[in-house]
């Protein structure tokens, strides 16, 4: 609960004859003096403090991401002219099935270029064989041999960097050997996935023209998916690597596979990675936002919860304020965690206390008065 007041505010106190004086006790807490007819008349209503002990669980906000390291992007292996793609979004499709052809200038290029290195390198190798023989029948000098065997080793490292070109453009192997044999040049390549998955997206569109490298389809294995959780600053270090994570209304569970070391400056919070697995992920969908309850370990100190509405801001700090024999005790805590109904928090607390959870604008004045603000 966020309020913001001033000191005017303490005009209000009159309303319920409260003098405006309250004194620091106990280092940090302050003690506000009020009458039960005061607290009455201010409508001030008491909820008492529970006590959090052993592991606990947190509720956070999700995102469902797919693992860099389980996405492919196929793009175009040359430049050209797209003349069909052959999937759809959130297909499935399995290795090596063909995606899209492409019609490319580039490729035909590329052959004509191989073709002549294969015609050079078995030009080189007749003319070694040649010169081994002549030189066995020291018909010729060593000289000449030593110099035909550099052609013929060019010529081979000339044809093997034409054939990877082809690889790079996408021809397989079984389609290189057969143009060496046939010597027949080909116009289109057909462009097939390295791995089963399912297609999460089109980048392109059959008729466009497209450069070498641009992405076509982008194809994931959905067998293993993270949850990115961003986790408050205050409750990072109970988080523990493998400890269980649950997606409750997805029925998936996996575990914490990292934190995060670096904090967002805006939220000032981590962000952990959790992963599920199995049925889990197939409960679950790239770009889902889920809630998402982790195990927290314990601290070994002790940890309390309220109302949601017993705590307040004031000057950067989280306080409460206890009920006691002549009043309130304002106390500052350390928040640890809210949800809509209750708050979990470190403070000079004990159990069966009571804290103010509403009507609080007349001690909100006092602690304002109080602590110079």
């Amino acid at each position: 609960m966020r309020l913001v007041f001033t000191r005017p505010l303490v005009g209000a106190l009159l309303l319920f004859g409260l003098s405006a004086g309250a004194s620091a006790q106990n280092g940090n807490a302050i003690s506000i003096v009020m009458e039960d007819r005061q607290v009455r008349a201010a409508g001030i209503e008491l909820s008492r403090v529970e006590p959090e002990t052993g592991p606990s669980e947190i509720a956070l906000p999700g995102l469902v991401i797919v693992p860099p390291t389980q996405l492919r992007i196929v793009a175009a292996p040359a430049a050209g002219l797209i003349e069909a793609i052959y999937v759809a979004p959130d297909e499935r499709v399995r290795a090596g099935q063909l995606v899209a052809r492409l019609r490319s200038t580039e490729l035909v290029e590329a052959q004509r270029f191989f073709l002549q290195a294969a015609t050079g390198h078995e030009l080189a190798q007749e003319k070694l064989r040649r010169d081994e023989q002549l030189f066995r029948e020291r018909l010729i000098a060593e000289r000449r041999l030593i110099v035909t065997r550099a052609e013929a080793q060019a010529a081979a490292a000339g044809l093997d960097e034409r054939e990877q070109m082809l690889g790079l453009l996408g021809l397989s192997d079984s389609e290189v050997a057969t143009l060496r044999r046939g010597r027949r040049i080909q116009q289109t390549v057909n462009v097939t996935t390295p791995q089963a998955g399912v297609v999460l997206g089109r980048a392109a569109t059959p008729g466009e023209r497209v450069a070498q490298a641009a992405p076509l389809i982008t194809v994931a294995d959905l067998a293993t998916l993270w949850i990115n959780v961003q986790v408050p600053l205050s409750r990072a270090a109970a988080l523990q690597l493998n400890a269980p994570v649950l997606v409750p209304a997805q029925g998936a569970e996996g575990y914490v596979l990292r934190v995060g070391r670096t904090a967002d400056s805006a939220t000032q919070s981590v962000t952990a990675v959790a992963e599920v697995s199995g049925q889990g992920a197939a409960a679950l969908r790239p770009g889902q936002a889920v809630s998402v309850a982790l195990s927290l370990r314990s601290s070994g100190q002790a940890q309390w919860r309220v109302p949601a509405g017993a705590v307040v801001r004031h000057r950067e700090r989280s306080w409460v304020f206890v009920r006691g024999p002549r009043g309130f005790s304002a106390r500052p805590v350390q928040v640890l965690m809210e949800t809509a109904q209750t708050t979990s928090l470190r403070g000079d607390l004990q159990a069966g206390e009571q804290v103010a959870m509403r009507g609080m604008l007349a001690l909100l004045a006092e602690l304002s008065e109080a602590d110079g603000g």
